[in-house]
């Protein structure tokens, strides 16, 4: 079975989706994903992403959070 740990959970403000974050290793071992889970009502949505995907995805979120972060004020 494969081995899935939670690292952080939290609600959105505007939508209301949940969003989770988990490490997630498959059996056979090999590389970590980060799971990325979305729930909306009784849908889900799921990504496992590898560590360099991840780290573009972070990146980009990142740029476009500093450029609009006085926005939601």
């Amino acid at each position: 079975m494969p081995e899935t740990t939670s690292i952080d959970k939290f609600r959105l403000p505007f939508g209301g989706q949940e969003i989770e974050f988990q490490n997630f290793v498959h059996e056979s071992g090999g590389v970590p994903f980060l799971r990325i889970r979305i729930r909306e009502n009784k849908r889900f949505t799921i990504f496992e992403v590898d560590p360099g995907s991840a780290q573009k995805w972070a990146d980009i979120m990142q740029a476009w959070a500093k450029e609009h972060a006085g926005d939601a004020s």
